[in-house]
């Protein structure tokens, strides 16, 4: 399944979380690095208006599908993917770090939320060496010197896989930016995963996720911020789909 924002196509490279995990489980044990984007249909509003949250997202080695409208775009292109949330391969990536014994970076959200989010992961993941917790403060800007100084952190802590949690676009674009300098290090853009380990955001009920209603959780958890945000997200899915059916004839 591929997305296409001109000059730049983007594509989801993994079907499914096993595949997704097999991947990353493959490039931590060689030392190589990564750029995982978990894509949805917020990114897909965003990136039709932001230039370089397009340039950012196609430098992302590794794509998967956040978001069931996405899923079922895929299926209406005739390339169908599976659902893969990216707070939930938080703790798959860190069993795969653990097993390949290479350290683990938490960046984003605040530092009470990381030492939260950090206790949670390896009460999970008892052999996970966390080396770096970094929260970034308020207004950080991913192409500014603010971001040179933790990349240069980053790499002195000798972290192989980065959590990112700052919020598209901005963890997009310091995931690619970063990964440009630090290629043996893996960034695994994860949105809200950190703040939901940490229990300073609370996720939808299973059985909301389940029925596909977990966007509805959300807006109702933050309405004034979210509202909007889903209001542009339904927009743009009737181009999506017309897209996703001439990629399905073609």
């Amino acid at each position: 399944m591929e997305f296409s924002f001109p000059p730049y196509r983007i594509a989801i490279t993994h079907a499914d979380a096993a595949a997704l995990l097999e991947e990353v489980s493959a490039r931590l044990r060689r030392g190589e690095g990564f750029a995982l984007a978990t894509i949805n249909l917020d990114h897909l509003a965003k990136l039709r208006r932001d230039e370089a949250f397009r340039a950012a997202y196609a430098a992302q080695d590794l794509v998967v599908a956040d978001g069931n409208p996405v899923v079922w775009l895929s299926r209406l292109a005739g390339r169908p993917v599976r659902l893969v949330p990216g707070s939930d391969m938080v703790v798959p990536m860190a069993e795969a770090a653990a097993q390949a014994g290479v350290g683990v970076a938490l960046l984003g959200a605040t530092p009470a939320a990381l030492d939260a989010a950090a206790e949670a992961l390896t009460a999970r993941v008892p052999r996970l060496a966390i080396v770096a917790r970094l929260a970034p403060p308020m207004g950080f800007d991913p192409d500014g010197a603010g971001a040179d100084a933790l990349i240069d952190e980053l790499g002195r802590s000798g972290a192989r896989l980065c959590f990112l949690a700052l919020g598209a676009p901005k963890q997009e674009i310091f995931a690619a930016r970063a990964y440009g300098r630090l290629p043996q290090v893996g960034f695994a853009s994860i949105g809200a995963g950190l703040d939901f380990l940490a229990g300073t955001q609370r996720r939808a009920p299973a059985w909301m996720r389940a029925a596909a209603l977990e966007w509805l959780w959300r807006m109702l958890s933050n309405p004034a911020r979210l509202v909007p945000r889903y209001v542009r997200s339904a927009l743009t899915l009737p181009g999506q789909a017309v897209a996703a059916w001439r990629l399905r004839r073609r």
